[in-house]
């Protein structure tokens, strides 16, 4: 049998303990699996006095984890500190010079960092993998840069943030505010004490920048995201969703178009018999949509400790099953040298259809405005409907479009149009409507 794979560990959070007690109760599987065993040699974290109900055994503590990923009594370091920069690059840095193997579930690293990283790695002849940087325990990372040889990529969208789907999905359940699921998240430990990263889209970001890079083979450009969050989204919205056939799903969106790449994390309208309006809760599910196999669906657990844990255990797994001289294959699909420009689409031409809720003054001649300040821009209309809703004034009423296929720029230049009309109560929310099956 092989020598045993020695492996460090820095960050001892939810995550980190998790993966160490996994390995610890799965150990002899593993070895069988792998055909070597996998040792745990060295951690790094905070504090040392901690008790995190797991057992360390004879593995050497380093106060600092960079001095851990320079450390010659490992073959892999595994980075769960966290955050963009500060101790996680550097490390992460340090193990690729030293010519280690670098596993991480660090998604806000490679985001700002990845194409960095990736080129070190490549350059040193080592493995830098990040299963567990997207959609927790779902596979993803390794079917877009090892399963889909061949097919070209169109688009890939998906839920990839647990935290605001649950609260979605306790909106449509439940009928209960914006506010309330927030605080109902929090308290159950499934959104931060500060939700802003999750709830306005920030870490659905970061994940979908990844997987635009293994799609397009482009760097990656996390910068270039059009970007809205949940907070908006109100019970009228659910309610009338519901009624159109459609469910609000928070998605992270990324196409090939003619004027470049088009990535957009925003809340989005779904058929309600779609696969992915199906999923709940805190689940996350990443579509892939390509010209040969089609569109593939995965789904599953997206955060949490064991999830999570289970991608950083699988990728471990990979470096243990490798061979000395094996030529490892590029971290994002293709060489980071020949990764493309990334070439930004127009946003405001996105194509595509519109749920437009207006709360308007209840008086003669604003069915008549708002058509056409939508016929001016050449916007049809599938549906116009005056909502009752038991929440307004009895002066005031909803009025619900749903357009066929129309750019962003004529929907926002045309519901300009109408504010300046003087017939609008407050601002008007607009949702995309997404193709999904």
């Amino acid at each position: 049998m092989a020598e045993a794979l020695r492996i460090g560990i820095a960050g001892l959070g939810t995550v980190g303990a998790s993966v160490v007690r996994c390995m610890t109760e799965k150990e002899a599987e593993l070895t069988r699996q792998c055909g070597r065993e996998m040792a745990l040699t060295a951690v790094s974290a905070r504090d040392r006095n901690r008790d995190r109900g797991i057992a360390l055994g004879n593995a050497q503590w380093f106060d600092d984890p960079v001095e851990l990923a320079r450390t010659a009594e490992i073959d892999v370091f595994v980075e769960l500190v966290g955050g963009s920069d500060g101790a996680a690059l550097a490390a992460v840095k340090a193990a690729l010079h030293a010519g280690r193997h670098v596993v991480t579930a660090n998604k806000a690293l490679l985001s700002k960092h990845g194409v960095e990283l990736a080129g070190i790695a490549e350059e040193k002849g080592v493995l830098l993998n990040y299963e567990a940087s997207v959609a927790g325990g779902i596979p993803v990372i390794k079917t877009m840069r090892e399963a889909l040889a061949g097919n070209t990529v169109s688009r890939v969208f998906g839920i990839m943030n647990g935290t605001a789907n649950y609260i979605l999905t306790r909106m449509e359940d439940e009928g209960l505010s914006f506010v309330d699921c927030l605080a109902e998240a929090q308290r159950l430990g499934y959104a931060e004490a500060d939700p802003t990263f999750d709830i306005e889209g920030h870490d659905t970001a970061h994940k979908l920048s990844i997987l635009t890079s293994l799609a397009f083979g482009c760097r990656i450009s996390a910068d270039d995201i059009y970007m809205e969050g949940i907070s908006n989204i109100t019970q009228a919205d659910i309610r009338a969703a519901a009624e159109l056939g459609y469910r609000i799903k928070l998605l992270g969106v990324a196409q090939r178009t003619d004027s470049g790449i088009e990535q957009r994390v925003h809340p989005t309208m779904v058929p309600t018999h779609s696969v992915i309006a199906q999923v709940h809760g805190v689940t996350n599910a990443v579509a892939i949509e390509t010209d040969i196999l089609g569109e593939l669906l995965l789904s599953g657990p997206g955060a949490g400790g064991n999830a999570t844990a289970s991608a950083v255990i699988g990728d471990i797994a990979d470096i243990a099953k490798s061979r000395p001289g094996f030529q490892h294959g590029p971290v994002f699909g293709r060489p980071a040298k020949k990764l493309a420009p990334y070439k930004k689409a127009r946003m405001r031409a996105h194509a595509g259809g519109y749920f437009i809720r207006m709360t308007v003054h209840d008086r003669a001649g604003v069915f008549a405005a708002i058509a056409k300040r939508m016929a001016n821009n050449d916007i049809s209309l599938e549906s116009i409907v005056q909502h009752a809703d038991g929440g307004l004034p009895s002066e005031q009423k909803n009025v619900i479009l749903v357009t066929h296929e129309t750019t962003e720029a004529a929907v926002r230049k045309a519901v300009d149009g109408v504010m300046q009309d003087g017939h609008l109560v407050d601002k008007p929310q607009v949702i995309r409507i997404e193709r999904a099956t």
